[in-house]
């Protein structure tokens, strides 16, 4: 299957344990990104309230927009997945929310929303799995593969916790591996990457 030729229209980034740290060196190096949506989701405790939305406010040159049950995605915004909720795509651009059973234990779950972006944009499809402590976002990366979207993986030698990016890299295999280091320079250059 063709990767996403032409543009990508979705960057997802997936984490657990260690990967707020990731984030808070990556999003503030980032320049305004006007033409990709970037949708974040980790793991959180249920009682989280907007915290890492603040923190990604203060720190991301691209606005951070509130996550709401039907919003649509607007290019050049950072989304956040909401504390006990997953996070899904639709077809027609919107974002759902959705208090279904945990997925390996987490609600949100990596896999519930890689596997649904790839569902809903297919090839136009990028996904980055960060640090963690368990098996989330596996299945996802393996859906955005077999939907023709790029994937990475953090470095497991990089990451604060490397079991979910060592499970990760040895069930599937990621068109990159990247450190916190390089994934600037990933991001900022996807609309290049084939």
């Amino acid at each position: 299957m063709e990767k996403n030729k032409g543009g990508i229209k979705l960057l997802l980034i997936g984490g657990s344990a260690g990967s707020l740290d990731v984030l808070m060196q990556v999003m503030p190096a980032l320049p305004l990104l006007e033409t990709i949506a970037i949708v974040i989701v980790l793991h959180r405790k249920s009682s989280d309230d907007s915290m890492l939305e603040a923190l990604l406010t203060a720190k991301s040159k691209t606005p951070v927009r509130e996550t709401e049950d039907k919003a649509p995605i607007q290019p050049g915004s950072v989304y956040v997945a909401p504390a006990d909720y997953h996070l899904l795509f639709e077809t027609d651009g919107r974002l759902s929310l959705d208090d279904s059973e945990k997925v390996n234990y987490s609600r949100p779950s990596i896999d519930v929303s890689f596997e649904s972006a790839a569902a809903a944009y297919g090839n136009k499809t990028t996904a980055i799995l960060l640090s963690g402590a368990n098996n989330d976002g596996t299945n996802g990366l393996t859906a955005i593969q077999g939907a023709g979207g790029i994937t990475a993986v953090q470095k497991p030698e990089s990451a604060e916790m490397a079991f979910m990016p060592a499970h990760a890299i040895s069930h599937t295999t990621p068109d990159y591996l990247l450190d916190p280091a390089e994934m600037v320079d990933f991001i900022v250059n996807l609309d290049q990457l084939s």
